[in-house]
């Protein structure tokens, strides 16, 4: 009897322990999760795993499906079970207005442009402010500031940009006809000026008849606009000593660079249809061998350079490109707004500072350069290979392969700079993305870029036509400085004035 109470009395024990040692394993796992949870997770714990919806456009009629590689890639890397809404680019505005509307908003949700409807939907509380956030992240800290200021609303920022080159703007030049007159690069104004005149006047392509120009301009006002700034002139608004803003054409460097424009014109530098030029043809005059110099963005270069090697395969560098011209305050440049479009995060999903910070994670890991290769380029060995140290895809001739992979690029915001890879390019394509980067030391920024203005919203159009129209009239001579400021009154009196009033209280809260 004694032996076999001491037996069960063991085995009593023994089931006890088990129990407590159980019970402890489970405290501390459940101890584990927690901390998981709060520090965003390991990327192979599925049960702690963030789900996701993401809105993003696709150029493509059959995007990924929810079994793609890389998508199971990418959410392994970020912790994340990710449902893409795909919205077709066609119809992009329309289905980004119909789910904002639904108000079934997608955690995080591509955003085109600072539209009305979406303005209005960040004054309706839908999306969150993330501009406190972005310093606790290691990729999204380093944001560009003029890029930040561009994509915000009213100085607060509702999506984190998706960047693209802010010095892109810059200035192409037949450099077969530099080479054919002896002439170096210009680096001045005046030299800019001397060069034009030489491609009129002096056969630059050595043909022996008088058939070619200076500069070509469209239409589309961005090269005059680009040009100012090598004068001084303001991107858009201009800011006093005591801190107050005035728009560009009011500036003191205005009149001097009209007067540069119209000089070009006066004396044939510039086609005379530029008014009236469609922009499509921009270009044509260039590769034509009309013209000499266009200003446009830096990779038109390339594009214009490959249609001349077409039709003239002896003439194998036609083409180079400079950021710009140095002027009387330096040397400068018109930027671009330095982004397409934003990521924003929605309130209506992610209810709480904890998921938005998780949400944040997401997004900053998708600027690792191990996920932007992912997204961008895929699977090496599957989707593309690097041979002889150089990239090569493999998606171009295989459905298949880029059904896998085509639109999870439009996650990524390349912050602080693109890293996925490319195959490489020609000296002409090298040359302009090392312009893009020296240019981000010369932009000059519209410090009133992320002001939202109601004047502007009803106005801006008639506002804007007021002013190009007249430089218009000015550069061909059918009005003088008084048409010039008469211009400039009626601006003023079409609601100009209160327009600069509302951006200065807008500025003053800013600050």
């Amino acid at each position: 009897m004694k032996t076999k109470f001491l037996r069960y009395l063991l085995m009593a024990l023994l089931v006890i322990g088990i129990i407590a040692v159980a019970g402890c394993s489970s405290d501390s796992d459940s101890a584990s999760n927690e901390s998981d949870g709060e520090s965003g997770g390991d990327s192979g714990d599925s049960e702690d795993r963030m789900e996701l919806r993401v809105f993003v456009p696709t150029f493509e009629t059959e995007p990924p499906t929810d079994d793609s590689p890389v998508l199971k890639a990418i959410e392994d890397y970020t912790n994340t079970d990710i449902t893409m809404e795909w919205a077709p680019n066609s119809n992009l505005e329309d289905k980004f207005n119909i789910t904002l509307s639904s108000g079934d908003l997608p955690h995080i949700m591509y955003v085109p442009s600072k539209s009305p409807s979406f303005i209005s939907a960040v004054e309706d509380g839908a999306f969150w402010e993330v501009g406190p956030y972005l310093k606790d992240y290691p990729n999204l800290s380093q944001a560009n500031e003029i890029i930040l200021n561009n994509s915000s609303i009213n100085g607060e920022i509702y999506g984190v940009y998706r960047s693209r080159d802010l010095g892109r703007n810059g200035v192409i030049i037949r450099k077969d006809w530099l080479e054919n007159l002896g002439m170096e690069e210009p680096t001045t104004i005046d030299e800019f000026y001397n060069m034009l005149k030489a491609f009129k006047e002096q056969d630059p392509d050595g043909n022996g008849q008088d058939d070619t120009y200076g500069i070509v301009v469209s239409k589309y006002e961005g090269p005059w606009d680009v040009m100012q700034t090598w004068f001084g002139v303001p991107n858009k608004w201009g800011e006093d000593e005591n801190g107050e803003l005035y728009p560009y054409f009011m500036d003191d460097n205005y009149l001097e660079a009209l007067n540069f424009f119209k000089k070009l014109y006066d004396e044939g530098l510039v086609n005379e249809d530029f008014a009236v030029m469609d922009p499509a043809k921009w270009s044509e005059p260039v590769i034509n061998g009309e013209a000499g110099v266009q200003v446009n963005v830096l990779d038109e270069g390339h594009r214009i350079q490959e249609k001349i090697i077409d039709a003239e395969p002896e003439n194998a560098d036609p083409i180079t490109v400079i950021k710009a011209v140095e002027g009387p305050t330096g040397l400068h440049n018109l930027p671009t707004s330095g982004y397409s479009g934003m990521l924003a995060v929605s309130k209506t999903s992610v209810k709480s500072e904890e998921e938005l910070k998780r949400a944040l994670d997401f997004l900053d890991k998708m600027n690792d350069e191990e996920m932007q290769i992912t997204a961008e380029n895929g699977f090496e060995g599957t989707h593309y290979e690097i041979v002889d140290g150089e990239y090569q895809s493999k998606l171009e001739d295989d459905a298949a392969l880029k059904s896998e992979i085509a639109g999870f690029n439009q996650m990524l915001m390349y912050i602080p700079e693109a890293k996925s890879l490319s195959a490489t390019s020609s000296p002409l394509r090298q040359l302009e993305e090392k312009l893009k980067v020296e240019n981000e030391e010369i932009v000059v920024a519209n410090p009133a870029e992320s002001y939202i203005s109601e004047i502007y919203s009803k106005k801006g159009q008639q506002l804007d036509n007021i002013i190009i129209d007249a430089r218009i009239k000015y550069i061909v001579g059918q009005i003088d400085e008084a048409g010039l400021e008469e211009a400039v009154e009626l601006w003023k009196q079409s609601g100009g004035t209160d327009y600069i009033e509302e951006i200065n209280q807008l500025h003053q809260e800013a600050q």
